[in-house]
């Protein structure tokens, strides 16, 4: 048995993958002591991420990066975790013979035996089919704000994604397995709830629940402060969870929406449910019924069959929809996905045409919308301090971290990080707002 070894996580991709890595890193810790510099690991674990070409173009890379410190460093052993080798291990074991053992996205208990067996002068590919989590104790990496996996897995089976083949089917975790975890996370200021779908939750399970009960019950945990909900399927977005908005306190007032695109035919193609219409009305809804209510989505430009009159309309429907937060991505054609063998290719050079018109009709939108903030006082909570501006900078409701903006703000005396300041909007500056704590 293997001990007191000097390991090394690096964590690529969403903020799932982030959860993954979390309980990971509290198994690890039951024995080996973690570092945070690769060179001074004896042990490298990448848990990878395998959704699009550029994700898994930046794992490949990460890991010959790393395969470089076993000629250099002290590193004896490299281990690669997550969506990469799940989808793709029986190219991987022979293309990668840098890589001592690879473990799939469910695989994360076996790794302290994995770790004993690549110590016995054996290659080992663990990968197993996706399945349950590996426990609810974890060893946050964040910073005064967690995420929480409520699912794993889609059964949507949107034409252009993979997340099926490599996480499989939707798989929602036991309500009290959650309700444990997120005790066991300590304070925090927000409980961010992560799915590939969030609104479905509960369906699949053998007692059959909802996303709204679980908030409820979250809700009643004294450590957690505040609850934000990313990826909510449009068509799952409930008047029951919009009223949860009006009545829960704890519920943060905000919602990412990924609706991929705005015309119907595209929207079809995707094998998505809704019309451009349907979306407009349920942000209407949304901003009617839930005052100041930030929503975000992505969208997808560049997917095949997108004619110039169906990229217009994805235009005009960001023009009407003045969402407060965006994400634009260029499709990227994936192997084993129903529209790789989709007509009418878009290539990339008039990919990257529309989504440069896409980002800049947003940030018409932003400035617009960030303009209405003005003179007006939010909370926020404080990240850090920017040595190049001289100031404090943290996020507003509206803001969910590492994908939205920043609120930079002036303090006459010194503030603690990670804590909520109330602060007076003086300006905007791109997606940024700039003010002075009150």
């Amino acid at each position: 048995m293997q001990k007191n070894k000097f390991i090394g996580v690096i964590s690529l991709g969403c903020d799932k993958n982030t959860c993954d890595t979390e309980k990971m890193l509290h198994i690890l810790k039951s024995r080996h002591q973690i570092v945070t510099d690769p060179e001074d690991a004896q042990i490298i674990i990448i848990n990878t991420c395998a959704f699009l070409e550029s994700s898994r173009k930046e794992a490949i890379e990460e890991i010959l990066s790393c395969a470089q410190l076993k000629k250099a460093c002290k590193l004896e052993k490299l281990i690669v975790t997550g969506c990469l080798p799940q989808k793709f291990v029986s190219e991987l074991y022979s293309a990668l013979p840098e890589a001592d053992a690879f473990l799939g996205v469910s695989d994360y208990g076996e790794i302290l035996s994995v770790i004993d067996g690549v110590y016995e002068n054996r290659r080992i590919n663990a990968v197993g089919f996706p399945r349950g989590e590996c426990g609810t104790e974890r060893c946050l990496t964040t910073k005064g704000y967690a995420y929480l996996k409520i699912a794993d897995g889609c059964s949507n089976h949107c034409t252009y994604c993979l997340i099926p083949k490599i996480r499989g089917a939707y798989r929602s975790v036991p309500k009290a397995q959650l309700i444990k975890e997120a005790k066991g996370l300590g304070e925090v200021s927000e409980l961010i709830l992560v799915a590939q779908d969030v609104t479905r939750y509960g369906q699949d399970l053998e007692q059959p629940t909802d996303l709204v009960e679980l908030i409820k019950e979250l809700s009643l945990l004294d450590n957690v402060k505040g609850i934000r909900l990313l990826y909510c399927y449009p068509e799952n977005v409930t008047d029951r969870l919009i009223h949860e908005f009006n009545i829960n306190g704890k519920l943060i007032r905000y919602i990412d929406i990924p609706m991929q695109h705005a015309d119907d035919g595209v929207l079809k193609l995707m094998n998505r449910k809704g019309t451009g219409k349907s979306y407009l009305e349920l942000i209407e809804k949304l901003k009617n019924s839930v005052k100041g209510i930030a929503i975000r989505s992505t969208f997808i430009t560049g997917f095949p069959g997108e004619s110039e009159q169906a990229f217009e309309n994805l235009v005009s429907f960001i023009r009407s929809a003045k969402l407060f937060n965006v994400g634009f991505f260029k499709y990227s054609r994936e192997e084993g996905t129903a529209s790789y063998n989709l007509k009418d290719q878009i290539p990339e050079k008039e990919k990257g045409k529309r989504l440069r018109k896409l980002y800049a009709e947003q940030k018409k939108v932003v400035k617009s919308n960030l303009s209405l903030l003005k003179n007006r006082t939010f909370s926020i909570f404080v990240e850090g301090f920017d040595q190049e501006k001289l100031v404090y900078y943290g996020r507003a409701y509206f803001n969910a971290p590492n994908i939205d903006g920043k609120v930079y703000f002036f303090s006459s005396e010194e503030v603690e990080f990670y804590t909520h300041v109330n602060v007076k909007i003086i300006k905007n500056d791109g997606y940024d707002l700039y003010g002075e704590r009150i």
